[in-house]
């Protein structure tokens, strides 16, 4: 079923009440499809990656699962206020039929019969960008269209969020995903929603199609619900960034780039130093390339931080990912906790025993 988000707006005209002494207010109401996923956020192109990305944040739950949209290769969009999600879908359709930003944003709005509700905006391959804010948004809304970017808000604390993201990503150093959250940063900082924060996500894609839709996504990530969503949002990207570096480096590995593999490995532990997987698999690298002693001190933090990893151990060597050689899976586990950590009870079983 369709959904309806009536909007009340009372008419402040006064008539006679049937007593004559009496005065009554008639109220008119507007009847608008969408959810109402009014927020702020920021569409943008790298011009020295190519590059392509969108980021928003919201007081709605799960905002990025209607408002952002992002394909390699063809564009980025962001529709919100009144949110038509179709505009997503349907804008990169036109874009990948080589239809320019703008042009697409104007096809899209005039067939629209609401699109004095709608705010969305859109950057395409080529970095031309285009922005609308209905009419009929809440105030305070606007957008500001710049080089390869814009920026789009509505239902503000005031009139000075839009021009802050502006600002912000223009001035921030740093990658595509870096301006896009001090895009956001910035509109938190200048009052931002005037009901609060959320949630808040982020997609990035390359420049150029790889064949391979889950490869063309650079970062893909959405905060649903928490206090404070771009903080745990630039957490994430943070942590997204450590598991590239860590693929990268089984890469390497895959293709004898030893060298390239730790490096890879030990840049993803100065991201995230307290990662016990990270410790672990790079100790695991470590072996594969025959440099077992130098596996052994990291196994060892591993086993500290975590002692379930010493079981995995000969586990491994049963499907390859170690040497089936029962002299290194010894020597590895003696880097364990007093060589044998206490079994790990699973928290169900714990539970049960707990009950008895």
């Amino acid at each position: 079923m369709k959904t309806f988000i009536v909007i009340v707006s009372l008419l402040l005209a006064w008539v006679p009440s049937t007593a004559g002494t009496e005065t009554s207010r008639r109220s008119e109401a507007r009847v608008f499809s969408g959810r109402p996923v009014h927020t702020y956020s920021i569409v943008a192109r790298d011009p020295k990656t190519g590059e392509l990305g969108v980021a928003v944040q919201s007081h709605w739950f799960s905002v990025g699962s209607m408002v952002i949209w992002a394909e390699a290769g063809v564009g980025a969009i962001a529709t919100q206020s009144f949110v038509n999600p179709a505009y997503g879908p349907e804008g990169l359709a036109l874009m990948a039929g080589d239809v320019s930003a703008p042009e697409t944003l104007r096809r899209l709005l005039e067939k629209d019969p609401e699109a004095a509700v709608r705010q969305v905006a859109m950057v395409d391959a080529q970095g031309n960008a285009a922005a609308h804010t209905g009419n009929l948004c809440i105030p305070a809304a606007g957008h500001h269209q710049g080089e390869g970017y814009a920026v789009q808000a509505n239902l503000m604390l005031d009139d000075g969020v839009w021009p802050a993201m502006a600002r912000a990503f223009e001035t921030h150093a740093g990658d595509l995903a870096d301006r896009l959250l001090a895009a956001l940063e910035a509109a938190q900082e200048a009052g931002g929603d005037i009901r609060g924060r959320q949630s808040a996500a982020i997609l990035v894609v390359r420049g150029q199609p790889t064949g391979r839709v889950w490869a063309d996504r650079v970062f893909d990530l959405r905060v649903e619900d928490h206090p404070r969503p771009v903080e745990e949002l630039k957490r994430l990207v943070r942590l997204s960034r450590a598991y590239n570096l860590m693929n990268q480096g089984d890469e390497h590995v895959a293709a004898e780039r030893y060298d390239e593999a730790l490096q890879a490995y030990a840049a993803a532990e100065r991201l995230v130093p307290d990662n016990d997987e990270f410790i672990f698999w790079h100790a695991v690298a470590l072996v594969s390339i025959d440099r077992l002693r130098d596996a052994l001190p990291v196994f060892r933090r591993a086993f500290l931080m975590q002692p379930s990893w010493w079981l995995l151990v000969p586990r491994l060597a049963q499907v390859g990912l170690l040497p089936d050689d029962p002299e290194v899976i010894e020597q590895i586990q003696s880097m364990g906790p007093e060589a044998s950590p206490p079994p790990v009870v699973p928290a169900v079983a714990a539970q049960d025993e707990e009950h008895r």
